[in-house]
């Protein structure tokens, strides 16, 4: 499906800004949003980051990662045509917007990666698998696109969602269950784009993971510069179980790129501490009781489409939704309220197309947590 040819063609377009929309050369219905670095030149190549927005926001991706990437020296373009829908549409944007890019740019084609938000990261991911040369995907607000698993994949995994995304289960099991190089960061929000903080710390952790790759050069003070952020970000964080996931990260992304021997100690020390052992085992508890509820509560909502069952089930998802509402707005964060949320969210995601009874859209509607 990807298709880059690396041709690079003279430009006279601006460097430095966001342009809105910028025409196929061979095909004008089709458009991306691009950001050029200021010192773009076509004397040498440049990381390529391709982006999906699943209602073809294209500029929203751009404006996300303009400053990672002018800091970083990427190219990013991200398609305005590709949106959730037929598989057959989003696949002549995707072939659209890869080689417009591929023609007019000089672009180096180890270090192409890829991004999307939620049904745009299942593209993103879907491309990936094919027979690309990819070299990461910064996947966010979901993951495969069968929302399955996988244990090893050939490129580069950096995923992100907000506490109250309704596919921040699905996020844990896809970090849970990868052993090929991946990481995840969860962050204060919802189901969005994440803040400037992750987008560079993404682009940040995939010029490690193309280090480590060898689909460039090692930057040994470019190194050391990360490893004194991450450090410090390790050093900021008081829960136990949250600065054992820092401490392992950091050990396996600056593995061969620096000595990380000292952080064996911490890392085991914290991981053979009783407490944070209970504490995992509540928060895999957690998940594993969140996932039922889910699934009863869709049980639940597919017995709407039987005639003696609906009166019942119309009044359980009722009260399954006042009760996650009023969880929901609670001022004060916490565990509750995120899955709270969490549940609203996911259980409004797609309800319109699994159930067609006017009452229970309108009470989905009522409840749906944005």
């Amino acid at each position: 499906m990807f298709v880059l040819t690396t041709v690079s063609l003279a430009q006279d377009l601006p460097r430095g800004v966001v342009i809105d929309r910028l025409a196929v050369a061979d095909d004008d219905s089709q458009s991306y949003a691009l950001y050029l670095p200021s010192d773009y030149t076509p004397a040498r190549a440049w990381s390529l980051l391709l982006a999906f927005h699943p209602a073809a926001r294209g500029v929203a991706f751009v404006e996300a990662y303009r400053s990672a990437a002018e800091r970083y020296g990427y190219i990013v373009a991200a398609s305005n045509n590709s949106r959730n829908g037929s598989w057959e549409d989003i696949t002549r944007a995707v072939r659209a917007v890869s080689r417009d890019v591929g023609r007019r740019f000089a672009v180096d084609a180890e270090r192409v990666c890829l991004t999307g938000h939620s049904g745009g990261a299942r593209v993103a991911m879907e491309v990936a698998l094919g027979k690309n040369d990819i070299a990461g995907v910064i996947a966010s607000s979901a993951g495969f696109p069968d929302a399955k698993p996988r244990k090893s994949v050939r490129f580069a995994v950096f995923a992100t969602a907000g506490i109250d995304d309704f596919n921040y289960l699905e996020m844990r099991r896809l970090d849970d269950a990868l052993t090929s190089p991946h990481h995840l960061v969860i962050f204060d929000g919802g189901h969005t784009l994440p803040p400037a903080e992750v987008t560079r710390e993404a682009i940040e952790w995939l010029e490690l993971q193309a280090m480590r790759s060898g689909r460039r050069a090692t930057d040994p003070a470019l190194v050391d510069a990360l490893f004194t952020t991450r450090q410090q970000r390790i050093d900021g964080v008081p829960d136990p179980v949250a600065r054992l996931r820092l401490v392992q990260a950091a050990m396996a992304d600056f593995n061969g790129l620096r000595d990380v021997t000292a952080m064996q100690p911490v890392a085991a020390r914290l991981a053979n501490d009783p407490e944070v052992a209970r504490a995992l085992r509540r928060e895999k508890a957690d998940l594993d009781a969140e996932a039922r509820i889910l699934d009863d509560a869709l049980v639940t909502e597919s017995r709407l489409r039987d005639r003696a069952s609906r009166a019942d089930a119309l009044d359980r998802m009722r009260q399954s939704f006042e009760g996650w509402s009023r969880i929901a707005r609670a001022e004060a964060p916490s565990a509750a309220r995120s899955q709270a949320r969490r549940l609203l969210g996911a259980v409004a995601a797609g309800a319109a197309e699994r159930v067609k009874d006017d009452d229970y859209r309108a009470l989905v509607q009522q409840y749906r947590w944005r």
